[in-house]
């Protein structure tokens, strides 16, 4: 079995799983790839901010990475990416949207490192994956 075909009997595994058993199966992967660079970019734009997402999503809500819309200030955002920027995806080993779910943990896992007193709530809106032109999720902060 190659690569290609791992990835496809894993993907086909995956979607069978109930959303917080993908959740659960995404999840390190996420902590993993987000810990990288994105949680210390994201902090570095947040404390220059005064800590305040609004204050960060205006300054810095549109670059070629990553897109922040302000829909109610403080509680609910639409944030995204341009393009998926998976390497599995580029490196053409996974074609399933069920690997957004990746994508929708790191964005828990980074809000969650910035506000450790909030509850973080986000929603999979649409991916390249599903057939979108771009990753749009919607942030709800309790």
């Amino acid at each position: 079995m190659n690569e290609k075909e791992f990835f496809k009997n894993l993907e086909d595994g995956i979607v069978e799983l109930l959303q917080d058993e993908q959740a659960k199966v995404f999840r390190q992967c996420a902590e993993n790839c987000a810990s990288s660079f994105v949680l210390q970019e994201m902090r570095r734009q947040f404390e220059e901010c005064g800590c305040s997402l609004d204050t960060q999503y205006k300054k810095y809500g549109r670059t070629e990475y990553f897109y922040a819309d302000i829909i109610e200030p403080g509680r609910i955002y639409e944030i995204g990416y341009p393009k998926c920027f998976c390497p599995l995806v580029e490196a053409g080993f996974v074609k399933s949207a069920v690997h957004c779910e990746c994508s929708r943990q790191s964005i828990i896992f980074v809000l969650q490192n910035l506000l450790p007193d909030k509850t973080i709530e986000v929603e999979t809106i649409e991916t390249v994956l599903s057939g979108a032109e771009k990753c749009k999720f919607r942030v709800k902060v309790k």
